[in-house]
This record gives structure tokens, C-alpha cells and sequence, in this order.
């Protein structure tokens, strides 16, 4: 029986969906745990969140969605791509007309650094293969994404880079 167009494919886009946003929503409110000093409900939050992970992999795994890393790559551009030309500029757009700040400023964030993404996306297909290690550093507060060193104050929120989480 083929997957494309039957109902367990929904099932599977679905449930990879969920499973995705149950994670970062446990991963936040482990944050939010942390600051209040519960500990162990912080720790539980992070391992229920793992767990959300491994569903979410296996579903994605289970709809042909991991493919090779030119792939992948190309469809994270396509997916940045859309982003920043398309979905968050109409987000934005609503968020400034019906007058909802956090929101504006969050599709704001959102939508520069989805631009920044897809050109950094862009130089790893120029270059794969060529095996040239750099590490990241990402912004706590708007998520802009750098290459090499974070920069001395970040050039969208001005949060300072002495913030930024290194990935290496």
C-alpha cells in the first residue's frame, strides 16, 4: 500500500507535527521551571521533551522525509526561503494592522534571521564536502544565527554577544 495521499500520511504529518511542537513547548516550560527554582520538574520537562524528539524523528523517518544532506540542505533553503519571502512578511503584516506588538516583534525577529538562515544554508551546499569546520553562535533573544564568532552586539535586537550560545 502507498503512503503518498493515504490517510496514515496525514496521520504520520500530523503526529510529526505535534510531537515537534510538544517539544519545544516542554523545552520552554523547563526554562520556565528552571527560573522558579523547580528543578526536578525542569529535569522532567527536558526528558519528556527528548522522548518528543525520538517520536517526532521516527515519524519524519517513517514519511520518507530524510533524505540525503544535499537534499536536506536544498529543502531547508526552500523551507527559509519561504519563510522570510512569504510567510512571515504576511504574518507581520497582520500582527502591525491589528495592533498586537508581541507578535510583530516576534514575526520581526523571525523574519530576518529566516533570511540569514537560507544564506547560510546556501554556503553549506557551496561547500559541501569541503569538510571546513566553523562554529555558530545564535542569539537568546531573536535567534540570529552567526558564523565564526558572535559579534560584539547583535545587529537585529542588540542583545550583546557575550549572550550568544556558541554550537560548535
Amino acid at each position: 500500500m502507498a503512503l503518498e495521499g493515504s490517510q496514515t500520511e496525514k496521520n504520520l504529518k500530523e503526529a510529526f507535527a505535534g510531537e515537534s511542537q510538544a517539544n519545544r513547548r516542554y523545552l520552554a516550560f523547563a526554562k520556565k521551571a528552571e527560573q522558579e527554582g523547580y528543578k526536578q520538574v525542569a529535569r522532567l520537562f527536558r526528558a519528556a521533551a527528548e522522548a518528543e524528539t525520538v517520536h517526532a524523528h521516527a515519524h519524519l523517518r517513517a514519511l520518507g522525509g530524510i533524505k540525503s544532506t544535499k537534499e536536506n540542505i536544498q529543502e531547508a533553503i526552500n523551507g527559509e526561503t519561504f519563510e522570510f519571502k512569504k510567510m512571515y512578511p504576511e504574518m507581520l503584516a497582520k500582527a502591525k494592522a491589528e495592533g498586537i506588538k508581541p507578535a510583530e516583534i516576534s514575526f520581526d525577529y523571525a523574519n530576518q534571521v529566516e533570511k540569514i538562515h537560507a544564506a547560510l544554508y546556501e554556503n553549506a551546499l557551496a561547500n559541501l564536502g569541503k569538510n571546513k569546520e566553523v562554529d555558530y553562535y545564535v542569539c537568546p533573544v531573536c535567534g540570529n544565527t552567526v558564523e565564526g564568532k558572535a559579534p560584539d552586539k547583535c545587529p537585529i535586537c542588540d542583545t550583546p554577544g557575550s549572550k550568544f550560545t556558541r554550537i560548535s
